[in-house]
């Protein structure tokens, strides 16, 4: 009796190791790949996830902008004063201005800082195919967008950026004093403007001009000579593009333009469009 229940006993724990061994245990390996799996899915996530920027009761000493210089075509005298003028109103209204000519500032998790961007006098092919992309997302984020005259000679190959901007440069006749009509005073840009606004700066002629722009300012080709546009000739304007805020001027060509009041409060007027801002109140320059 007792050599029958050793005999079941053996027969029991052989079973119950058999079993044991047959089962499908996961490898090291297994765990480790389902761990990367899951790694590289939350940096997927945390590549494609753009923070949306503020665009809603901002006041003018919340934004942050970033002034952007860079040129790979002609380099503009009047840069360095511009830069200067902008950090000026900076100070004098409590908002902060990052400047910089790096490219590197057009990844996600630069720009998501900025509540809108100035191209100052940029030219020529300033950002590589990823760094476009970024500013692509950020301005579908919400961001603002200003251009000051030579951003219009920026990137000629970048169809997404002619579009925002709203036209490339052509050409321009030599520096003169020129008559703008002002189509529009409403604007933060314009309400300091009577009807009409004369000032001496380089003119440009513009093609591929898009036909949604809400046109601030028109040069009245009749005051100058080397006009091409016509009877159809913004040269300054904003609109709503691809989830964003965009402004730009043509003016701001010479180092005296920064120093000139009128367009001074212009630019900042453009800022603050561009920054969503609502809660302000313009100094007298």
């Amino acid at each position: 009796m007792l050599r029958l229940l050793i005999t079941l006993f053996v027969i029991y724990v052989l079973t119950v190791v058999v079993c044991a061994c047959s089962y499908p245990m996961p490898s090291i390996t297994a765990q480790a790949a389902s761990t990367t799996s899951i790694n590289q899915d939350e940096v997927v996530q945390r590549e494609t996830k753009f923070a949306k920027i503020k665009t809603s009761d901002v006041s003018i000493t919340d934004i942050k902008i970033l002034l952007f210089s860079k040129t790979a075509g002609y380099r503009h005298k009047s840069i360095a004063v511009g830069k200067a003028a902008i950090k000026t109103l900076a100070k004098s209204y409590g908002f902060k201005v990052v400047s910089s000519q790096n490219a590197s500032m057009f990844s996600d998790e630069n720009l998501q800082q900025f509540n809108a961007v100035i191209f100052l006098n940029t030219s020529g092919d300033i950002l590589t195919n990823e760094q476009q992309a970024a500013f692509e997302r950020y301005m579908q984020a919400g961001g603002g967008f200003v251009g000051i005259h030579a951003a219009t000679d920026t990137e000629h190959h970048w169809p997404w950026y002619g579009d925002l901007v709203g036209a490339y440069f052509s050409s321009h006749p030599k520096q003169q004093r020129a008559t703008m009509l002002v189509d529009d005073n409403s604007h933060p840009s314009t309400m300091h403007l009577k009807d009409q606004w004369q000032r001496f700066d380089e003119w440009y002629n513009f093609k591929a001009l898009n036909p949604k722009l809400s046109v601030l300012l028109s040069l009245k080709e009749t005051s100058y000579s080397g006009g091409q546009n016509g009877s159809y000739h913004p040269i300054s304007w904003y609109h709503e593009y691809d989830g964003g805020r965009v402004f730009y001027t043509g003016m701001g060509h010479t180092k005296a333009s920064y120093a000139e009041p009128q367009f001074v409060q212009h630019l900042l007027g453009g800022i603050l469009y561009s920054a969503n801002v609502s809660n302000y109140q313009i100094n007298k320059f």
